[in-house]
């Protein structure tokens, strides 16, 4: 079930399992996951995408292996705020991925306008070589777009602690 609303989502995550967080480009998917109490994002690998078909396969066998219960995918929108292809691409990913066999899962999207700007800074500030970034980058955007997230349900599960 795809969620636009944060709230919903971690309502509707069963408990004790990960999460994972995704950065879709073009070219490659990142791939972040959490631990299971849903407070620490650790990039964990690149997926290089073919077709849709294999994408997916790749990316279920990653969440099978890790039980995660829901995915985060990155929203890029323009930095306004609108959205525009790159957005109506990912909404589209998220409805194929909804239907593909075994993904029975909560989905929300977070905002990873400058994720990947903030994941190199991040590099550049560890030395990490120019190959080395170019193999991890996208990973640790969705480590980045998945903090985000994991930060925001933080903030809502302590809210409700307090009502």
């Amino acid at each position: 079930m795809i969620f636009d609303d944060t709230e919903a989502f971690l309502a509707a995550l069963p408990p004790q399992q990960a999460i994972a967080g995704l950065d879709l480009g073009t070219v490659t998917i990142g791939v972040a996951v959490s631990d299971t109490f849903l407070s620490v994002a650790t990039p964990l690998e690149t997926i290089r995408r073919r077709k849709f078909t294999e994408d997916a396969a790749a990316l279920r066998m990653v969440l099978d292996n890790r039980r995660i219960g829901g995915l985060v995918l990155g929203l890029p929108r323009n930095m306004d705020g609108s959205e525009g292809p790159r957005c109506q691409s990912t909404r589209a990913f998220a409805r194929n991925i909804e239907r593909f066999d075994g993904f029975d899962m909560p989905l929300t999207f977070w905002d990873e306008r400058l994720s990947t700007v903030a994941a190199e800074r991040a590099l550049l500030e560890a030395d990490t070589s120019r190959k080395r970034r170019a193999e991890v980058i996208d990973h640790v955007a969705a480590a980045y777009i998945l903090q985000g997230a994991l930060d925001r349900m933080a903030v809502l599960r302590r809210n409700k602690d307090r009502a």
